[in-house]
Protein backbone atom coordinates (compact mmCIF):
# COMPACT_ATOMS: atom_id res chain seq x y z
CA UNK A 1 0.00 0.00 0.00
CA UNK A 2 1.42 3.34 -1.03
CA UNK A 3 1.30 5.84 1.85
CA UNK A 4 -0.73 9.00 1.29
CA UNK A 5 0.71 12.45 1.71
CA UNK A 6 -0.90 14.74 4.20
CA UNK A 7 -3.10 17.57 2.93
CA UNK A 8 -0.32 20.06 3.62
CA UNK A 9 2.10 18.10 1.44
CA UNK A 10 -0.26 17.42 -1.45
CA UNK A 11 0.03 19.90 -4.34
CA UNK A 12 -3.00 21.88 -5.43
CA UNK A 13 -2.71 20.57 -9.00
CA UNK A 14 -1.92 17.08 -10.31
CA UNK A 15 1.66 16.48 -11.38
CA UNK A 16 1.39 15.94 -15.15
CA UNK A 17 3.68 16.58 -18.13
CA UNK A 18 2.36 19.40 -20.31
CA UNK A 19 1.52 17.06 -23.20
CA UNK A 20 -0.54 14.83 -20.91
CA UNK A 21 -2.27 17.86 -19.39
CA UNK A 22 -3.11 19.16 -22.85
CA UNK A 23 -4.52 15.79 -23.93
CA UNK A 24 -6.70 15.31 -20.86
CA UNK A 25 -7.95 18.90 -21.05
CA UNK A 26 -9.07 18.37 -24.65
CA UNK A 27 -10.75 15.03 -23.88
CA UNK A 28 -12.51 16.48 -20.84
CA UNK A 29 -13.81 19.46 -22.80
CA UNK A 30 -15.09 17.32 -25.66
CA UNK A 31 -16.72 14.88 -23.24
CA UNK A 32 -18.52 17.66 -21.40
CA UNK A 33 -19.77 19.04 -24.71
CA UNK A 34 -21.17 15.63 -25.67
CA UNK A 35 -23.54 15.25 -22.70
CA UNK A 36 -26.65 17.43 -22.78
CA UNK A 37 -28.96 18.34 -19.92
CA UNK A 38 -31.91 16.44 -21.48
CA UNK A 39 -30.09 13.11 -21.19
CA UNK A 40 -28.95 12.74 -24.80
CA UNK A 41 -25.37 11.90 -25.73
CA UNK A 42 -23.66 13.09 -28.91
CA UNK A 43 -22.04 9.81 -29.92
CA UNK A 44 -20.74 11.30 -33.17
CA UNK A 45 -18.77 13.90 -31.22
CA UNK A 46 -17.51 11.28 -28.78
CA UNK A 47 -16.29 9.17 -31.70
CA UNK A 48 -13.54 11.74 -32.29
CA UNK A 49 -12.08 10.59 -28.96
CA UNK A 50 -12.24 6.93 -29.88
CA UNK A 51 -9.57 5.94 -32.36
CA UNK A 52 -9.83 2.23 -33.11
CA UNK A 53 -7.15 -0.44 -33.43
CA UNK A 54 -7.83 -3.62 -35.44
CA UNK A 55 -6.80 -7.06 -34.15
CA UNK A 56 -3.36 -8.21 -35.26
CA UNK A 57 -2.42 -11.79 -36.15
CA UNK A 58 1.23 -10.71 -36.34
CA UNK A 59 2.51 -10.00 -32.80
CA UNK A 60 2.96 -6.38 -31.72
CA UNK A 61 5.13 -5.94 -28.62
CA UNK A 62 5.13 -9.73 -28.22
CA UNK A 63 1.32 -9.96 -28.09
CA UNK A 64 -1.10 -10.94 -30.84
CA UNK A 65 -4.83 -10.32 -30.77
CA UNK A 66 -8.05 -11.71 -32.21
CA UNK A 67 -11.76 -10.89 -31.90
CA UNK A 68 -14.41 -13.43 -30.91
CA UNK A 69 -18.16 -13.01 -31.29
CA UNK A 70 -20.27 -14.09 -28.32
CA UNK A 71 -23.79 -13.02 -29.31
CA UNK A 72 -24.32 -11.30 -32.67
CA UNK A 73 -27.89 -10.33 -31.79
CA UNK A 74 -26.57 -7.79 -29.26
CA UNK A 75 -23.13 -7.29 -30.84
CA UNK A 76 -21.41 -8.80 -27.83
CA UNK A 77 -17.78 -9.74 -28.47
CA UNK A 78 -14.35 -9.68 -26.90
CA UNK A 79 -10.76 -9.09 -27.96
CA UNK A 80 -8.26 -11.76 -26.93
CA UNK A 81 -4.66 -10.78 -26.09
CA UNK A 82 -2.17 -13.64 -26.11
CA UNK A 83 1.51 -13.13 -25.23
CA UNK A 84 3.89 -15.00 -27.51
CA UNK A 85 6.77 -15.33 -25.05
CA UNK A 86 5.05 -17.40 -22.35
CA UNK A 87 5.25 -21.18 -22.55
CA UNK A 88 3.83 -21.93 -19.10
CA UNK A 89 0.23 -21.92 -17.91
CA UNK A 90 -1.15 -18.38 -17.71
CA UNK A 91 -3.90 -16.76 -15.66
CA UNK A 92 -6.83 -15.16 -17.49
CA UNK A 93 -7.66 -11.49 -16.96
CA UNK A 94 -11.19 -10.55 -18.00
CA UNK A 95 -11.06 -6.80 -18.55
CA UNK A 96 -13.86 -4.23 -18.75
CA UNK A 97 -13.04 -0.84 -20.28
CA UNK A 98 -14.07 2.52 -18.87
CA UNK A 99 -15.93 5.35 -20.59
CA UNK A 100 -18.85 6.12 -18.29
CA UNK A 101 -20.94 3.27 -19.74
CA UNK A 102 -21.46 5.54 -22.78
CA UNK A 103 -18.46 5.29 -25.10
CA UNK A 104 -15.13 3.56 -25.89
CA UNK A 105 -14.76 -0.14 -26.65
CA UNK A 106 -12.46 -3.13 -26.60
CA UNK A 107 -11.10 -1.88 -29.94
CA UNK A 108 -10.28 1.62 -28.63
CA UNK A 109 -6.62 2.41 -29.15
CA UNK A 110 -6.03 3.33 -25.50
CA UNK A 111 -7.57 0.13 -24.16
CA UNK A 112 -5.95 -2.05 -26.78
CA UNK A 113 -2.63 -0.68 -25.52
CA UNK A 114 -3.60 -1.17 -21.86
CA UNK A 115 -4.66 -4.80 -22.35
CA UNK A 116 -1.60 -5.52 -24.48
CA UNK A 117 0.53 -4.21 -21.61
CA UNK A 118 -1.28 -6.38 -19.05
CA UNK A 119 -0.81 -9.43 -21.28
CA UNK A 120 2.89 -8.78 -21.77
CA UNK A 121 3.93 -7.61 -18.31
CA UNK A 122 1.93 -10.02 -16.11
CA UNK A 123 2.07 -12.23 -18.31
CA UNK A 124 -1.53 -13.30 -18.80
CA UNK A 125 -4.16 -14.10 -21.40
CA UNK A 126 -6.44 -11.04 -21.48
CA UNK A 127 -10.09 -11.05 -22.56
CA UNK A 128 -11.29 -7.47 -23.18
CA UNK A 129 -15.09 -7.37 -23.24
CA UNK A 130 -17.03 -5.13 -25.60
CA UNK A 131 -20.31 -4.62 -23.75
CA UNK A 132 -23.41 -2.63 -24.72
CA UNK A 133 -23.47 1.09 -23.93
CA UNK A 134 -26.06 3.54 -22.68
CA UNK A 135 -28.25 5.47 -23.13
CA UNK A 136 -29.38 2.90 -25.75
CA UNK A 137 -28.73 0.04 -23.30
CA UNK A 138 -29.19 0.94 -19.66
CA UNK A 139 -28.80 -1.01 -16.44
CA UNK A 140 -28.46 -3.99 -16.25
CA UNK A 141 -27.35 -4.57 -19.88
CA UNK A 142 -23.56 -4.17 -19.34
CA UNK A 143 -23.70 -6.44 -16.29
CA UNK A 144 -25.61 -9.08 -18.26
CA UNK A 145 -23.03 -8.85 -21.04
CA UNK A 146 -20.09 -9.17 -18.66
CA UNK A 147 -21.49 -12.19 -16.89
CA UNK A 148 -22.50 -13.86 -20.15
CA UNK A 149 -18.91 -13.60 -21.38
CA UNK A 150 -17.82 -15.52 -18.27
CA UNK A 151 -20.34 -18.25 -19.06
CA UNK A 152 -19.28 -18.29 -22.72
CA UNK A 153 -15.61 -18.71 -21.78
CA UNK A 154 -16.44 -21.47 -19.32
CA UNK A 155 -18.51 -23.38 -21.88
CA UNK A 156 -16.16 -22.85 -24.84
CA UNK A 157 -12.72 -22.74 -23.26
CA UNK A 158 -11.21 -25.35 -25.57
CA UNK A 159 -12.14 -23.51 -28.76
CA UNK A 160 -11.79 -19.80 -27.86
CA UNK A 161 -8.77 -19.67 -25.53
CA UNK A 162 -5.15 -20.79 -26.02
CA UNK A 163 -4.17 -24.12 -24.49
CA UNK A 164 -2.08 -22.51 -21.75
CA UNK A 165 -4.94 -20.29 -20.48
CA UNK A 166 -5.99 -21.42 -16.98
CA UNK A 167 -9.62 -20.36 -16.34
CA UNK A 168 -9.41 -21.67 -12.79
CA UNK A 169 -7.14 -18.68 -12.14
CA UNK A 170 -9.36 -15.92 -13.48
CA UNK A 171 -9.07 -12.24 -12.54
CA UNK A 172 -11.75 -9.65 -13.17
CA UNK A 173 -10.34 -6.21 -13.91
CA UNK A 174 -11.55 -2.82 -15.06
CA UNK A 175 -11.15 0.88 -14.68
CA UNK A 176 -13.80 3.52 -13.92
CA UNK A 177 -17.15 2.24 -15.26
CA UNK A 178 -15.36 -0.99 -16.14
CA UNK A 179 -14.35 -1.44 -12.50
CA UNK A 180 -17.98 -0.88 -11.48
CA UNK A 181 -18.95 -3.57 -13.97
CA UNK A 182 -16.23 -5.94 -12.72
CA UNK A 183 -17.58 -5.67 -9.17
CA UNK A 184 -21.15 -6.50 -10.15
CA UNK A 185 -20.04 -9.38 -12.37
CA UNK A 186 -17.96 -10.70 -9.47
CA UNK A 187 -21.04 -10.68 -7.22
CA UNK A 188 -23.02 -12.62 -9.83
CA UNK A 189 -20.17 -15.07 -10.32
CA UNK A 190 -20.09 -15.84 -6.59
CA UNK A 191 -23.60 -17.25 -6.80
CA UNK A 192 -23.04 -19.28 -9.97
CA UNK A 193 -21.65 -22.69 -10.81
CA UNK A 194 -19.01 -22.93 -13.54
CA UNK A 195 -17.34 -25.96 -15.04
CA UNK A 196 -13.80 -24.63 -14.80
CA UNK A 197 -13.84 -20.86 -14.34
CA UNK A 198 -13.06 -19.49 -10.89
CA UNK A 199 -12.73 -15.81 -10.06
CA UNK A 200 -9.54 -15.65 -8.02
CA UNK A 201 -9.05 -11.89 -7.77
CA UNK A 202 -10.58 -8.49 -8.52
CA UNK A 203 -8.52 -5.57 -9.86
CA UNK A 204 -10.52 -2.39 -9.32
CA UNK A 205 -8.85 0.65 -10.91
CA UNK A 206 -10.49 3.90 -9.78
CA UNK A 207 -14.02 2.42 -9.86
CA UNK A 208 -16.96 4.59 -10.92
CA UNK A 209 -19.26 4.60 -7.89
CA UNK A 210 -21.53 7.31 -6.50
CA UNK A 211 -24.50 8.16 -4.34
CA UNK A 212 -27.03 10.85 -3.44
CA UNK A 213 -24.62 12.38 -0.94
CA UNK A 214 -21.94 14.81 -2.05
CA UNK A 215 -18.66 13.57 -0.63
CA UNK A 216 -15.79 15.82 0.45
CA UNK A 217 -13.73 14.93 -2.63
CA UNK A 218 -16.64 15.71 -4.97
CA UNK A 219 -17.04 19.11 -3.32
CA UNK A 220 -13.32 19.89 -3.37
CA UNK A 221 -12.71 18.61 -6.93
CA UNK A 222 -15.88 19.57 -8.84
CA UNK A 223 -14.38 20.22 -12.28
CA UNK A 224 -11.67 17.59 -12.47
CA UNK A 225 -10.32 15.92 -15.58
CA UNK A 226 -12.52 13.16 -17.06
CA UNK A 227 -15.00 12.82 -14.18
CA UNK A 228 -16.48 16.18 -13.25
CA UNK A 229 -19.40 15.99 -10.81
CA UNK A 230 -21.74 17.47 -13.40
CA UNK A 231 -20.82 14.81 -15.95
CA UNK A 232 -21.12 11.88 -13.53
CA UNK A 233 -24.59 13.06 -12.50
CA UNK A 234 -25.64 13.03 -16.16
CA UNK A 235 -24.21 9.55 -16.65
CA UNK A 236 -26.03 8.07 -13.67
CA UNK A 237 -29.26 9.66 -14.91
CA UNK A 238 -29.06 7.93 -18.29
CA UNK A 239 -27.67 4.62 -16.96
CA UNK A 240 -29.85 3.86 -13.94
CA UNK A 241 -33.49 2.70 -14.28
CA UNK A 242 -36.10 5.45 -14.63
CA UNK A 243 -37.16 6.73 -11.23
CA UNK A 244 -33.96 5.61 -9.50
CA UNK A 245 -31.59 7.88 -7.62
CA UNK A 246 -27.84 7.58 -7.16
CA UNK A 247 -28.27 5.32 -4.12
CA UNK A 248 -29.33 2.54 -6.49
CA UNK A 249 -27.09 -0.47 -5.85
CA UNK A 250 -25.52 -0.14 -9.29
CA UNK A 251 -23.99 3.19 -8.26
CA UNK A 252 -23.74 3.12 -4.46
CA UNK A 253 -22.55 -0.45 -4.01
CA UNK A 254 -21.68 0.06 -0.34
CA UNK A 255 -24.70 2.25 0.50
CA UNK A 256 -28.19 1.68 1.92
CA UNK A 257 -29.16 -0.80 -0.82
CA UNK A 258 -25.89 -2.75 -0.80
CA UNK A 259 -25.86 -6.48 -1.47
CA UNK A 260 -24.69 -8.47 1.54
CA UNK A 261 -21.54 -10.20 0.32
CA UNK A 262 -20.36 -11.37 3.74
CA UNK A 263 -21.46 -14.94 3.01
CA UNK A 264 -20.17 -15.04 -0.56
CA UNK A 265 -16.87 -16.43 -1.80
CA UNK A 266 -15.96 -12.96 -3.03
CA UNK A 267 -12.48 -12.68 -4.57
CA UNK A 268 -9.60 -10.83 -2.94
CA UNK A 269 -9.48 -7.29 -4.31
CA UNK A 270 -7.05 -4.47 -4.90
CA UNK A 271 -8.50 -0.98 -5.23
CA UNK A 272 -6.58 1.88 -6.86
CA UNK A 273 -7.34 5.50 -5.94
CA UNK A 274 -6.03 8.82 -7.31
CA UNK A 275 -5.68 11.91 -5.14
CA UNK A 276 -7.16 14.20 -7.80
CA UNK A 277 -10.10 11.94 -8.61
CA UNK A 278 -13.44 13.32 -7.33
CA UNK A 279 -14.60 9.71 -6.92
CA UNK A 280 -11.85 8.82 -4.46
CA UNK A 281 -14.08 9.00 -1.36
CA UNK A 282 -16.56 6.54 -2.93
CA UNK A 283 -13.65 4.29 -3.88
CA UNK A 284 -12.25 4.34 -0.33
CA UNK A 285 -15.71 3.56 1.06
CA UNK A 286 -15.85 0.59 -1.29
CA UNK A 287 -12.54 -0.69 0.06
CA UNK A 288 -13.71 -0.19 3.66
CA UNK A 289 -17.01 -1.94 2.88
CA UNK A 290 -15.15 -4.94 1.46
CA UNK A 291 -13.09 -5.17 4.63
CA UNK A 292 -16.14 -4.80 6.89
CA UNK A 293 -17.79 -7.58 4.87
CA UNK A 294 -14.91 -9.86 5.83
CA UNK A 295 -13.17 -9.80 2.44
CA UNK A 296 -9.48 -9.47 1.70
CA UNK A 297 -8.73 -6.11 0.06
CA UNK A 298 -5.79 -3.78 -0.47
CA UNK A 299 -6.04 -0.04 -1.07
CA UNK A 300 -3.32 1.58 -3.17
CA UNK A 301 -3.28 5.36 -3.39
CA UNK A 302 -1.59 7.67 -5.86
CA UNK A 303 -1.95 11.09 -4.17
CA UNK A 304 -0.87 13.18 -7.18
CA UNK A 305 -2.77 11.35 -9.93
CA UNK A 306 -5.98 12.04 -11.84
CA UNK A 307 -8.75 9.68 -12.90
CA UNK A 308 -7.53 7.21 -15.58
CA UNK A 309 -3.87 8.19 -15.12
CA UNK A 310 -2.67 4.68 -15.87
CA UNK A 311 -3.66 4.84 -19.57
CA UNK A 312 -0.85 7.36 -20.14
CA UNK A 313 2.35 5.30 -20.53
CA UNK A 314 4.55 8.40 -20.19
CA UNK A 315 3.63 8.62 -16.50
CA UNK A 316 5.96 6.62 -14.20
CA UNK A 317 2.96 5.97 -11.94
CA UNK A 318 1.35 4.03 -14.79
CA UNK A 319 4.28 1.62 -14.92
CA UNK A 320 4.11 1.26 -11.16
CA UNK A 321 0.44 0.28 -11.33
CA UNK A 322 1.11 -2.45 -13.88
CA UNK A 323 3.87 -3.84 -11.67
CA UNK A 324 1.55 -3.84 -8.65
CA UNK A 325 -1.12 -5.72 -10.62
CA UNK A 326 1.50 -8.25 -11.72
CA UNK A 327 2.60 -8.79 -8.10
CA UNK A 328 -1.01 -9.11 -6.92
CA UNK A 329 -1.78 -11.80 -9.50
CA UNK A 330 1.46 -13.67 -8.74
CA UNK A 331 0.66 -13.62 -5.01
CA UNK A 332 -2.85 -15.03 -5.48
CA UNK A 333 -1.69 -17.69 -7.94
CA UNK A 334 0.90 -18.84 -5.42
CA UNK A 335 -1.71 -18.84 -2.65
CA UNK A 336 -4.09 -20.90 -4.81
CA UNK A 337 -1.52 -23.59 -5.57
CA UNK A 338 -0.30 -24.01 -1.97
Amino acid sequence: MKPSKSDSQQPTRPTLPWKTRLAVSFVSYLSDTSFSANGSVNKRLLSFLDLKTPPNSIPVNSVFTSDTEVDPSRRLWFRLFTPTTASTTLPVIIFFHGGGFTYLSAASRSYDAVCRRFARKTPAVVVSVDYRLCPEHRFPSPYDDGFDVLKFLDENRETVLPENADLSKCFLAGDSAGANLAHHVAVRACGSQFRVLHVTGLISIQPFFGGKERTESEIQLPGSFFVSVERTDKIWKIFLPDGSNRDHVAANVSGPNAVDISGLDFPEAMVFVGGFDPLKDWQKRYYEWLRKSGKEATLIEYPNMIHAFYVFPELPEASQLFTQVKDFIAKLMTKKTT
